[in-house]
């Protein structure tokens, strides 16, 4: 287990910083991130870190700006989202905890917005009905990739990801804060790379 500065607790994703690489050489132009995910992962750098941060992030994604309901390529994303966990590293204590803390952002962002509205209107006040609600989520944000969820209790769910570009500990963020969104308490998520692109998670709550 472990806890930052940032807050979060999770169990320590198998995950590394290195697969950067390996990701880029996997992406295709016709893989996209929707501009929100951009926005909040700058609106994260500019509160922890200030103006500078900002700047390497959008010099790092190589576009003069991000407009949020544009879709822009992968790529771009892993820079931004790369640069963003770098100048955040040394206030959350990890590169892995700022990846987290750029997934939680992601997921307070979604629920602010419509789209998140209606996921929690259909969520119907039940954790494991939003937590089976979460690929749709997805598809509101990115156009690649498969998401699978399968429950495995009444507090407990396991959720697969295929050619997925995130690192395990960003959407470990996107998890934790999904659930605590819907008030659960003693929210628990592990994830494991399997492949470079796969992975899978073990989400559970009181």
């Amino acid at each position: 287990m472990s806890v930052s500065a940032c807050e979060a607790e999770v169990v320590e994703a198998q995950d590394l910083r290195e697969d950067l690489e390996q990701r880029l050489a996997l992406a295709t132009p016709a893989d996209t991130v929707r501009g929100t995910l951009f926005l909040g992962a700058l609106e994260a750098v500019r509160a922890l870190v200030g103006e500078e941060g900002v700047r390497r992030c959008v010099e790092a994604g190589g576009e003069p700006r991000f407009v949020e309901f544009f879709n822009y390529p992968v790529e771009a994303w892993l820079r931004v989202s790369e640069t963003a966990a770098g100048v955040m590293e040394p206030r959350c204590g990890s590169w892995a905890e700022a990846q987290r803390q750029l997934g939680r952002r992601a997921t307070g962002d979604l629920l602010k917005s419509a789209a998140g509205k209606a996921l929690l209107l259909l969520s119907k006040g039940e954790t494991w009905r939003l937590l089976t609600n979460m690929p749709s989520a997805y598809r509101a944000a990115v156009n690649f990739g498969e998401r699978t969820v399968t429950l495995e209790g009444p507090t407990r769910g396991r959720v697969m990801m295929r050619r997925d570009f995130m690192p395990c500990a960003w959407h470990e963020g996107v998890l934790l804060a999904a659930l605590e969104g819907m008030k659960a308490r003693g929210v628990k998520v592990s994830g494991s790379r399997l492949e470079v692109l796969d992975s899978e998670y073990l989400v559970s709550w009181e």
